[in-house]
């Protein structure tokens, strides 16, 4: 009689783990200059919605950084997506539009996704591919960045179609952050290559940004002494469950974009201010609407210093507004 044989199960392989419905990204804390030593690796800090690509047995999700189904919005990322030679996985990156430097542009962004009236197509919207946290039936978000990374850049490294490898670069980050803003890049961010996944924010990814930028909501705006224009959005802040006025902001758009701002905004028009604030000229909105804001600083009474207009969006993905800490 033939003797039996068995085949060992290799100790190594952890078990199958489910496919989360959705992760919490993990966010970068913003520092004043990039950390020094060689467990850190940069990348370009790039300008444009932060999205999480599920692929899934027969279809592919695309979840915003506040946990909406925007897969409709990103038709040619899901296309690309279901080429991937993986069966499940879930790929953290960056929705963006390159302008014709290279260079991420976030209104271009928002025009291409309808924002706003422009020549920029869905189809210009390419996503770059930065962490790998599941794939195949295991949860990677254990392993170390090294490890994630080791497995995400085959899957993404070379193609050139709608998914695309953010590229990872190993240097000096003090140099790397002085060229990216001499490039007229928005910043860089710095991760720590062993550590783990972890969802919010926290130290291991850290920011560091040329000009400091936020989301606010648009609680109103003033008009502008040429008729049917824009002169200046009004902006709030969260603190806790209410919205309190930061300032405004009065440049940053074009002849166009200022009449179109005007039409979407006077659309919205309420007699309830959703903040505590009485300016003669200003026209209150319902707070539907967020605008992406580059400033300098804040001044001693809380409010924007040299604020400049760079895309608006709608506030149902309101993870990113700026947040005031309570006294």
């Amino acid at each position: 009689m033939a003797k039996r044989t068995f085949k060992k199960k290799s100790p190594d392989l952890p078990p199958l783990d489910p496919l989360p419905a959705r992760v919490d990204p993990c966010l970068a804390t913003l520092v004043a200059k990039p950390p020094k030593g060689s467990d850190w690796a940069y990348e370009v800090k790039w300008d444009g919605y932060r999205i999480a690509v599920h692929i899934e047995a027969g279809r592919v999700r695309i979840l915003t950084r506040g946990g909406y189904d925007w897969t409709e919005r990103f038709p040619t990322i899901a296309d690309d997506a279901r080429r991937l030679a993986v069966k499940t996985a879930i790929i953290d990156g960056e929705a963006v539009v390159l302008d014709d430097q290279g260079r991420s542009d976030f209104g271009m962004l928002q025009r291409a996704l309808g924002r706003m009236p422009s020549a920029v197509e869905t189809g210009a919207i390419v996503f770059y591919a930065f962490d790998l946290l599941y794939l195949d039936g295991r949860d990677l978000r254990g392993l170390p960045l090294r490890e994630r990374r080791r497995l995400l850049e085959p899957l993404v490294a070379g193609r050139e179609g709608a998914v695309r490898l953010s590229e990872e670069v190993q240097a000096d980050g003090e140099e790397f952050f002085r060229v990216a803003c001499a490039h007229g890049l928005e910043g860089i961010i710095a991760k720590h290559i062993q550590k783990p996944y972890r969802s919010g924010r926290g130290e291991w990814w850290q920011k560091i940004t040329c000009k400091r930028r936020d989301s606010f909501v648009v609680v109103g705006f003033e008009p502008s002494t040429v008729p049917g224009h824009l002169g200046r959005l009004l902006l709030a802040a969260r603190q806790g469950n209410d919205l309190v006025y930061v300032g405004g902001c009065g440049t940053g758009w074009s002849h166009d974009l200022s009449r179109e701002l005007r039409n979407v905004l006077a659309s919205i028009a309420t007699n309830k201010a959703a903040v505590s604030l009485r300016r003669k000229n200003a026209v209150f909105t319902e707070p539907m609407l967020v605008a992406e804001v580059e400033y300098r600083a804040w001044t001693d009474d809380g409010k924007l210093r040299h604020a400049s207009f760079k895309g608006i969006r709608p506030r149902e993905d309101e993870a990113a507004i700026y947040e005031l800490r309570s006294h």
